[in-house]
């Protein structure tokens, strides 16, 4: 039997393991658009980069209301998904720092700071997620 998780719980699960999100943003025209972003943890709050000048980059300007989806497609199956507005930053330093918490959580801490240089950079925006709205359910398919 699925067991639903306490916003907190269902934080602890997406940071237990490097799983990828799959974000959602508003489009120009109001469709909506999902890309695969890795993100890290600040407390409650989830972050991650992506170009200005990208889709998402672009759709976040307009509009910060963001969907960010996390799953475990394996049996028996879960999925946190993670409703918020994101704030946008081009500071050098946090770019950075993020960056590089980014790069190491999902490439190991070997590579984290040749990924951190490499995505740390102008023209990239640090997103800050505050969620407003936390769901997710372990053990789907008992």
């Amino acid at each position: 039997m699925a067991m639903s998780l306490t916003p907190a719980q269902a934080l602890d699960w997406i940071f237990a393991e490097p799983r990828t999100a799959k974000l959602a943003t508003v489009t120009k025209d109001g469709s909506p658009h999902v890309a695969p972003v890795w993100v890290a943890r600040d407390g409650d709050r989830l972050v991650f980069n992506t170009g200005a000048d990208t889709l998402k980059g672009r759709a976040l300007a307009r509009d910060p209301r963001v969907s960010l989806c996390f799953d475990d497609e394996r049996p028996p199956f879960a999925f946190v998904i993670v409703a918020g507005t994101a704030e946008l930053s081009e500071e050098p330093g946090p770019l950075l720092h993020w960056a590089t918490e980014i790069a190491g959580r999902y490439m190991g801490a070997e590579q984290a700071e040749a990924f951190g240089r490499r995505n740390g950079v102008p023209g990239e925006l640090l997103v800050t997620v505050t969620p407003t709205r936390i769901t997710g359910a372990l053990d789907i398919a008992d």
